[in-house]
């Protein structure tokens, strides 16, 4: 066991890295203003050790090319990191120079993010500990919102879904909006607050659909009728446009997961771009940099919550000092031996040690992608 940033990490030394490509079916269909998934593009990720520990995490590729095209800068990374020691700050130094010229942003960025997270769980359960504990803290349960499905559908088919989500204990849930008028818009909201009650918050995410002048119309409106956070209005790089939502639509503006790095979210922050941050662990830079994003945002006390993969962000946000959500979707539940738990609205990160991924390999095999 040895000493590094303040953290004692058991001495491990990485063999190799094995990814695989899975289709999952949704429960919920996402249905944005840009598409309508179904199924959920996963690439899994085995990191192996000389010790016979290995480290496991997944990624979200967002479509199935995704996924193959993110596989080939991990292996390729992997390649580079053979026989060294486990050391996650001087992987990620070392991988940035060497992707440097390429550039370490899109497939790149989230192939070394998933190297990074994996390394973690492997150190993590080398050491006996999970994650959350390994980071400082320890398994807390932590509050979430569902986020399943919930896409562009007719008033009362959103409101529908929105009545299964809530069934499960949740106190929050999130709709998504960019319908072609504000006036559709506010009848899918409307719809879905009749249905569940005004005890359960209800986030809306935009998926960066509007121009400013029509986000700095539609936000009012939704604030007016008591929606949790306005998220990614517009084209989330624009930090002079959601500066001028954030100070002017009278409801929290969250952005976040598509930080390119802590880089990223300190330019936010000092351009007051935003009142909540939600960083993407596989654009963000992996558990090493959601740390770097959480100390940030400790430093601006702004409120942080997390971007999908719930199993491994539970641990995290347990760590994080301005824990504010968990956004919990189930696309991993069916290739996982055992899925994260929701106790009423929270959930439960496990007690074993690391993150406490371990994939079903039947299902593994079944959703493999050809």
């Amino acid at each position: 066991m040895s000493a590094h940033d303040g953290v004692a990490f058991p001495a491990l030394t990485i063999r190799s890295v094995g990814t695989t490509p899975v289709l999952v079916p949704m429960n919920f269909a996402l249905g944005t203003s840009a598409a309508r998934v179904t199924e959920a593009p996963l690439l899994l990720i085995n990191l192996e050790t000389e010790e016979g520990v290995t480290g496991r995490t997944y990624l979200f590729c967002y479509r199935p090319s995704g996924a193959r095209a993110i596989a080939l800068p991990v292996e390729d990374a992997a390649s580079l990191i053979k026989g060294e020691q486990a050391r996650p700050a001087d992987i990620a130094s070392k991988l940035v120079r060497n992707f440097a010229l390429i550039g370490v942003t899109g497939t790149v960025r989230m192939a070394l993010s998933g190297l990074d997270a994996a390394m973690w769980d492997a150190l993590a359960i080398a050491a006996g500990l999970p994650l959350a504990s390994m980071l400082g803290s320890a398994p807390r349960p932590v509050r979430a919102y569902n986020s399943c499905g919930l896409g562009l559908m007719a008033p009362s088919a959103v409101a529908d879904e929105a009545e299964r989500l809530v069934k499960r204990g949740f106190k929050a849930i999130k709709l998504r909006l960019g319908y072609p008028t504000l006036a559709e818009d506010l009848s899918a909201f409307k719809a879905v607050r009749k249905r569940v009650g005004a005890a359960v918050a209800v986030m809306v995410d935009y998926n960066q659909a509007l121009s400013v002048e029509d986000a700095l119309l539609r936000a009012p409106a939704l604030a007016s009728e008591g929606a949790a956070w306005l998220e990614e209005p517009i084209r989330h790089d624009d930090l002079e446009g959601n500066a001028k939502i954030a100070a002017a639509s009278g409801i929290p503006l969250q952005i976040g997961e598509n930080f390119n790095g802590v880089e990223a979210m300190a330019a936010a922050l000092r351009g007051q771009a935003c009142q909540l941050v939600m960083p993407d662990l596989a654009r963000i830079g992996g558990v090493t940099g959601w740390m770097q994003a959480a100390a940030l945002a400790a430093a601006h006390r702004v409120p942080m919550s997390s971007h999908l993969f719930p199993e491994v962000s539970a641990h995290l946000l347990a760590a994080t000092p301005t824990a504010d959500w968990l956004e919990y979707v189930d696309w991993a539940d069916a290739i996982v031996q055992e899925p994260l738990k929701i106790v009423d609205d929270m959930a439960v990160p496990p007690d074993r040690p690391g993150s406490g991924l371990d994939w079903d390999v039947r299902a593994v095999e079944r959703y493999r992608m050809s």
